[in-house]
């Protein structure tokens, strides 16, 4: 696949961030590239399997770059979920672990209805914590999930087990 390629050369690795032997997967050189950003948001909106999606949702932050461009490209709303304390309306909160302790993330109680289909992306999927509690969310939601999509998937880090039933995709995987 040569889009694929394409993109998979801009990822530029940095070593040791945030912290020593971590190999950073940067993509900010995908984002300033014009054509390359464009190469992304149209394989990602791919992995929605030719289903009319009624909502992109994006995982903060990053994956509110990318869920908001597939969004307008599919023509289906765009919600984020955030993390704890973000969202000014009633939510519903799912934690996850970290390595260094606990998180949560949030969503409006009101986002998404019974039966809407949803493509659930993000920009990386590494030990699949943060995805997982975002898929919990939108169960709770009793959304259905077409695809829980990625640009980049770490394989080595098996996050994609986190993630249960749900068709899970990735563009990129190291």
């Amino acid at each position: 696949m040569p889009d694929a390629n394409a993109l998979r050369a801009a990822v530029r690795d940095v070593p040791d961030f945030p912290k020593p032997g971590i190999i950073f997967k940067d993509i900010t050189p995908i984002l300033a590239d014009g054509e390359l950003f464009q190469t992304s948001i149209r394989l990602l909106a791919e992995t929605a399997r030719d289903a009319s999606i009624d909502k992109v949702v994006g995982i903060d932050a990053r994956g509110f770059i990318f869920a908001a461009a597939v969004a307008d490209r599919l023509k289906a709303g765009f919600i984020p979920i955030r993390k704890k304390g973000k969202l000014p309306w009633k939510t519903r909160e799912a934690s996850y672990t970290l390595e260094y302790g606990e998180s949560t993330v949030e969503i409006h109680r009101d986002a998404v209805h019974p039966g809407e289909k949803i493509l659930l992306i993000d920009d990386l999927l590494a030990t699949g914590g943060t995805a997982a509690a975002a898929v919990r969310l939108l169960d709770t939601l009793q959304a259905e999930i077409v695809s829980v999509s990625f640009l980049i998937e770490l394989t080595f880090l098996n996050g994609r087990a986190k993630i249960g039933p749900h068709p899970t995709t990735s563009v990129l995987t190291y």
